[in-house]
């Protein structure tokens, strides 16, 4: 374990922890090594009395790929749709906001990271896509944010479609809560956090809790109930042979 690469940096600078997905060889796609990782730096930022506001981003283009489908076809998801699930409810119940900041494609599990946020800001040229349609599964476990977050005429149509939409498209659909143009990102989100930073922690604290009472409350009711679902769904003939032929294209 020590001879592992880091996936997930951690820095502090002005209030703001900013944590970083690093993991370029598989798209920064939810690993056991990374989801492990961004756990501990996120509690870590909990518990950090110098920190008042979570910044979330990647050190590439591409946020989040969704699942690590190499180990899902391999190993099921047994663990790894619990540990979703877990995850979206740390970024939701922690005392202090959650701001995620994505310059390019973010698909499937990567979007519950987005959505479980409390402030979410993209590029207007960024990609989103729920693909899990393709191959055979649903976005169950993220469907706890990304649905709560979402209007419901976009949650069908993603959802069902699959397809590619834009960072513009997901500020219209309720996704994140705003898309600028790419070269404004850094400047938008430096700005964004710093005045979230001059909030008081109690005040941070207390409104967190009432704005996301309800998102909470959805994923202690369902999250059992969609870990399940999604573990079948990944277990399934279907689903694992979709992964096998995604995985054996051609790269490039």
């Amino acid at each position: 374990m020590s001879a592992m690469t880091e996936l997930v940096h951690y820095d502090v600078a002005d209030a703001v922890a900013t944590i970083t997905l690093d993991s370029p060889a598989n798209r920064n796609a939810l690993s056991r090594q990374l989801v492990t990782e961004l756990v501990e730096r996120l509690e870590r930022a909990a518990a950090d009395d110098a920190v008042r506001v979570v910044l979330v981003e990647s050190s590439g283009k591409v946020f989040c790929s969704g699942a690590d489908l190499s180990e899902a076809s391999a190993e099921g998801m047994e663990q790894g749709t619990r540990a979703i699930v877990d995850l979206q409810r740390l970024i939701a119940t922690m005392d202090k906001p959650v701001v995620t900041k994505n310059l390019g494609a973010v698909r499937a599990g990567g979007i519950g990271i987005v959505a479980a946020a409390d402030i979410a800001v993209s590029a207007e040229e960024a990609t989103f896509a729920l693909t899990e349609v393709k191959l055979g599964l649903a976005a169950a476990i993220i469907s706890l944010s990304v649905f709560h977050r979402m209007n419901p005429r976009a949650a069908s149509l993603t959802a069902l479609g699959g397809e590619v939409f834009s960072g513009a498209d997901a500020a219209a659909y309720g996704l994140v809560t705003k898309a600028v143009p790419a070269e404004r990102l850094d400047e938008e989100v430096a700005t964004l956090c710093a005045s979230l930073a001059t909030g008081a922690p109690q005040g941070l604290r207390e409104t967190k809790r009432i704005l996301n009472r309800d998102l909470v409350a959805r994923i202690d009711a369902l999250g059992e109930e969609m870990a399940t679902t999604s573990t079948r769904l990944f277990g399934s003939d279907e689903a694992r042979e979709a992964m096998i032929a995604f995985l054996s294209r051609p790269k490039g």
